[in-house]
């Protein structure tokens, strides 16, 4: 890290801990300001999509579903086996890309607008202690008041009122590895029928509890790698929210009396106030800043009111402030784009060419061809099939070229049920003039109906080489 100069002890440790280690509680301001208020907004549409999105369903099945237990995963009405686990790692690839190429463009647009840490901390948990609590100001003061009546009323109030919201979260959490028809089977049947179900949501919300009532911004600045990993992601072209040093520098007191020697910065901390991770924004570009804005609204009033224009703390990047220069897409960030659209044009080629049904056909190991009476020969295969449709498809299967006959042991088709997997066991006969060599490709098509869904290949073995 290098050695701290004097005066810069920030660049040594977090700033919501002490030089002894402790913790330091924050008690943020409540933010006033054009940006707050259009982050009010974005929230409570972020809210209709967590709320609403598992109840959106596509030909039966969920829009996202992220099974972990089961390996099972829904995007976008899709179903994503093990099969198509290269596709997911595509995507997720395709997603890393992204993050940087907006990391590197926007900084940590992200965190401080739509991350869900950010939202449900300052949008709800925060906002509805500080109607139970009343201001930062005044839960520093109860904070070290006595435990009277009133202090322990409105303390279990809020708490309660945490522990529903968590209660509440978790369950939509829940939706979106389960879904919400299996969410609402937990909910009305009987627990005894559900106790791994129910164990999830306590414990979901427990850890939501635990982290917007007590660990809150240390999941940012602790947790989350995302803050450690912008310092090498962004260069003094990406947007962050900056204080303009030449414009504030040297700091002074406000006074009604000009003083041409002072910048606009009149040092008053509502900046830092206002800050839910505690930093202060003059000090650059810092590891904890989550880009919130609300420094930018702090910093705007405290300019109207001494009738300095706004902008002191803005968006920009170091070398705007530094050499006023506008925002530019560097060479680096048309490198990441180009990557982007590669990434992203053989994902689509991918999902579009991506079939319905997997199956997957191999002679029975350890045995050799049949003979069929004396002008016959047979191998014996075995099929998997994967349906991920939403309805039963009775597979029927067909030679694509030659004389010869499929024989499904058990019935004449393979039932596959919807959004499941099964396996089947054929022969495959072909007759003898038509084998000419001791290993031949064959082509089976798969039917359903009269439609051909799709074709796999596998190898017959006959006799030795035989002349026509």
């Amino acid at each position: 890290m290098g050695i701290v100069e004097a005066g810069e002890s920030f660049r040594d440790r977090i700033a919501t801990v002490d030089a002894k280690g402790k913790r330091q509680w924050v008690f943020a301001q409540k933010p006033v300001g054009r940006l707050y208020n259009l982050r009010t907004w974005v929230s409570l549409a972020f809210f209709a999509l967590f709320i609403g999105l598992p109840f959106i369903h596509i030909d039966g099945r969920p829009l996202f579903l992220f099974n972990i237990p089961s390996a099972r995963f829904i995007i976008f009405g899709k179903v994503f086996w093990p099969q198509d686990f290269f596709i997911f790692g595509l995507t997720m690839i395709t997603f890393v890309v992204f993050i940087i190429l907006f990391t590197a463009a926007f900084g940590r647009l992200f965190c401080g607008w739509v991350c869900p840490q950010t939202v449900f901390m300052e949008m709800l948990f925060r906002k509805i202690e500080y109607w139970i609590e009343g201001s930062a100001a005044q839960q520093k003061l109860n904070k070290t008041k006595p435990w009277t009546a009133e202090k322990i009323t409105r303390r279990a109030v809020k708490y309660g009122v945490f522990y529903l919201l968590s209660f509440i979260i978790a369950n939509f959490f829940l939706a979106y590895i389960i879904g919400v028809k299996e969410l609402y089977k937990i909910i009305t049947e009987p627990v005894s029928q559900h106790v791994g179900g129910l164990t999830s949501i306590i414990v979901f919300s427990g850890v939501f509890f635990a982290v917007y009532a007590f660990f809150r911004e240390q999941a940012c600045t602790v947790v989350c790698p995302y803050g450690r990993l912008q310092g090498v992601l962004m260069d003094k072209n990406s947007m962050i929210v900056a204080y303009d040093y030449k414009r504030g520098e040297p700091r002074g007191k406000y006074t009604k009396k000009a003083k041409l020697d002072k910048g606009d910065c009149i040092d008053c901390f509502q900046c830092v106030k206002v800050c839910p991770t505690n930093i202060d924004i003059r000090n650059g570009t810092q590891m904890d800043c989550v880009g919130c804005t609300a420094c930018i609204d702090a910093c705007n009033a405290i300019m109207d009111k001494i009738g300095k224009p706004q902008g002191l703390i803005r968006y920009a990047s170091e070398n705007g402030i530094a050499k006023n220069e506008p925002l530019r897409y560097t060479p680096r960030m048309k490198l990441y784009t180009g990557l982007l659209s590669v990434l992203v044009i053989l994902l689509a080629i991918l999902l579009m060419s991506r079939n319905d049904i997997d199956a997957t056909v191999m002679r029975t190991p350890g045995m050799l061809y049949q003979e069929r009476g004396a002008d016959s020969i047979s191998n014996l295969y075995n099929i998997k099939v994967a349906n991920k449709t939403t309805a039963d498809i009775p597979l029927r299967l067909k030679l694509e070229a030659g004389n010869g006959r499929i024989e499904v042991i058990g019935g004449n088709t393979v039932a596959v049920k919807k959004e499941d997997e099964s396996a089947g066991t054929f022969f495959i006969v072909l007759p003898k003039q038509t084998i000419h060599e001791r290993k031949s490709t064959l082509k089976i098509g798969l039917y359903e109906g009269d439609r051909k869904i799709d074709e796999v290949h596998t190898n017959f073995l006959g006799p030795v080489s035989q002349q026509p």
